[in-house]
């Protein structure tokens, strides 16, 4: 089989752990990594003899390279990406795949016009767990979903040119359009700048999924503990879901409690609960960044549309923007036509650009 030629551009927070992927598969081959950072470039040189590196991006585009993949700030993702789709190249952008709706429809119009791979970052959806709780809840195991709980907290890492909605929300609300199958119908946005008086570092997000499916985000750089948790509460059953925890990331609670005699006095209702067994079951851990990495040169290969595609990337940042429109005053925002229309383009930190 020939190998797939990749080049990574950035090789800061996230870099370094794709930038290790791709240069393990088998069916790759790394042929090389753009930085602006010539410290950083000179440790991937070091760890990666014979890997080509350069300051400036546009340098690997003539490396004879069949895919690029980008992990860089936020607010560079639309120009290198579409660079490099302008250049034939299949696409891996990290999330969030742009930080405007206009962005993310360019960049799906371009790969449409060259043929070229679209994919997103959304590494989450690729994590074995997340899967196996899609199962349950696809298969009914949970019962009917009442609501579902996500938070991700912990200290830091602030960022000059995003929020924390920007920076840390993508990956939940990728996690819960995956989970439901489906996009909110509408937002509703709070949150407050602690340390730096223009950047909001704790927010609360509220989304309304078909069905009346509540769901609810928390996130923050401000906080003692890294927590990354999700709770899915069912009409049958209840669910877990722990990143931090290294072994039992999923468990399942048979809890429960229902009104047997409903009557338009509170006092007359008798309710019935149910404490059963906690069961955590077994699930084979694969790295999700190497899952994800292993789809996209798939996709590369055989010309498949990715599961997150440039239409997911797309989804994700119309929440995103309609969360951010929400922050500013605090009012909720309807999502239903906002991926048809053309909503006002926000950038990361709320401001309206021309």
């Amino acid at each position: 089989m020939e190998k797939t030629r990749v080049g990574v551009i950035g090789s800061g927070y996230w870099g370094p752990n794709l930038i290790r992927n791709f240069a393990e598969m088998p069916n790759c081959e790394l042929r090389g990594i753009a930085d602006l950072s010539v410290v950083r470039l000179e440790a991937m040189a070091a760890r990666y003899p014979g890997v080509r590196t350069t300051t400036d991006y546009r340098e690997l585009l003539n490396q004879d390279l069949d895919a690029v993949v980008v992990c860089t700030p936020p607010h560079t993702h639309h120009q290198i990406a579409k660079d490099c789709l302008e250049q034939d190249l299949h696409v891996l952008v990290e999330k969030p795949m742009t930080t405007s709706s206009r962005d993310a429809r360019d960049l799906i119009d371009v790969a449409a016009r060259r043929d070229r791979v679209l994919m997103v970052g959304h590494t989450f959806v690729y994590n074995s767990a997340v899967q196996s709780l899609k199962r349950m809840m696809d298969d009914g195991r949970l019962g009917t979903i009442h609501y579902i709980d996500a938070v991700r907290v912990g200290l830091g890492l602030y960022h000059p040119t995003v929020n924390v909605v920007w920076d840390l929300a993508p990956h939940d609300v990728s996690i819960l359009t995956y989970l439901l199958g489906a996009m909110p119908l509408k937002v509703r946005a709070e949150g407050s700048a602690c340390v730096h008086p223009t950047v909001e570092d704790v927010a609360y997000l509220t989304l309304t999924f078909p069905g009346g499916v509540l769901t609810h985000i928390r996130v923050s750089w401000l906080d003692p503990s890294k927590t990354r948790r999700i709770t899915v509460v069912g009409s049958d059953k209840m669910a877990t879901y722990d990143d931090v925890e290294t072994n039992e990331k999923i468990k399942i609670y048979d809890k429960g409690v229902e009104a047997l005699k409903p009557s338009n006095s509170f006092g007359e209702f008798q309710f019935n609960y149910r404490y059963g067994d906690i069961v955590a079951p077994f699930i084979e851990f694969q790295e999700p960044l190497r899952v994800q990495a292993e789809h996209f040169l798939e996709c590369v290969r055989t010309g498949n549309r990715p599961i997150t595609d440039g239409h997911a990337g797309l989804q994700v940042v119309t929440i995103i923007e309609a969360l951010q429109s929400s922050l500013r005053d605090g009012q909720p925002r309807v999502i239903d036509g906002l991926l048809e229309s053309s909503p006002d383009v926000l950038d990361a930190t709320g401001a309206a650009r021309s």
